[in-house]
């Protein structure tokens, strides 16, 4: 390989941290040609890891590592959420990251390149939820993984997420022992959220476990601004009624 394509290639390899995935439609972009991106697999300095995407040769490429490349490089959405998120911000403490089926969530309109699905590193590492409930890019924040950084859900979005599985795929108890620990939340953010969630069920089901959290920060919400929707609404048969929020719940919820 001549001097110019090795400058250019160590070029390539400071501009992106390791561990990460290089999708093959960024790095044309950013001037690397598919033939050149083949010069370098051919070199052993990139190895496929499924079409359209690279990592460096003998990089070890984690899930989140594959997320920054759909974050950074194709613009997508999809972001850890829910349960996973609360364990990155500390607020589930048995949960850490990694340890257990990643909880993603991402937009009707996106979806995973088949590089992300089909890669035996992290193909049945996660679960992705994919619904529109939510507006896209409000409630996030940027969590460290060393040497890049990922947009994940804040605590109160990913709370909403939680809520947005119940009951299939995520007991309601368990989200109420999780939002007892969110004393901290800030009720601009909160109310932000309330407002634009499209799910109805969300919204009652967040106000009803921080009211009976007795958050202080609950105090500051203006339930006049949130739609909360007409008629009731049964989670389970035969629970217990909740008037105010015109919500049937599981009778365990009762005794916490």
């Amino acid at each position: 390989m001549n001097t110019e394509r090795t400058s250019k290639i160590n070029h390539l390899l400071q501009l992106q941290p390791s561990g990460t995935v290089f999708t093959s439609s960024w790095l044309v972009d950013q001037g690397y040609s598919l033939d050149l991106q083949k010069q370098y697999r051919n070199s052993n300095w990139f190895e496929s890891i499924g079409l359209g995407a690279m990592k460096r040769m003998n990089d070890d490429v984690p899930l989140e590592g594959a997320l920054f490349a759909l974050q950074q490089q194709l613009n997508l959405h999809i972001h850890i959420g829910g349960k996973s998120a609360l364990g990155l911000h500390g607020k589930v403490q048995y949960l850490q990251f990694g340890s257990s089926t990643a909880t993603l969530f991402g937009p009707l309109d996106e979806t995973l390149p088949k590089w992300f699905r089909d890669y035996d590193k992290w193909r049945d590492g996660y679960q992705l939820t994919r619904s529109d409930f939510l507006p896209q890019g409000i409630g996030m924040t940027d969590h460290s993984f060393g040497n890049y950084s990922l947009k994940v859900s804040s605590p109160a979005r990913a709370m909403m997420e939680c809520l947005y599985l119940v009951p299939k795929k995520q007991p309601l108890v368990e989200c109420y022992e999780i939002m007892e620990g969110l004393n901290n939340l800030r009720p601009a953010s909160v109310q932000q959220l309330l407002e634009k969630c499209g799910s109805i069920k969300v919204k009652r089901l967040f106000l009803l476990l921080a009211e009976k959290a007795g958050h202080s920060w609950f105090d500051y919400i203006k339930l006049e601004r949130i739609n909360l929707g007409t008629g009731k609404r049964s989670l389970v048969p035969k629970g217990t009624y909740n008037a105010k929020y015109q919500l049937t719940l599981p009778k365990e919820l009762d005794d916490r």
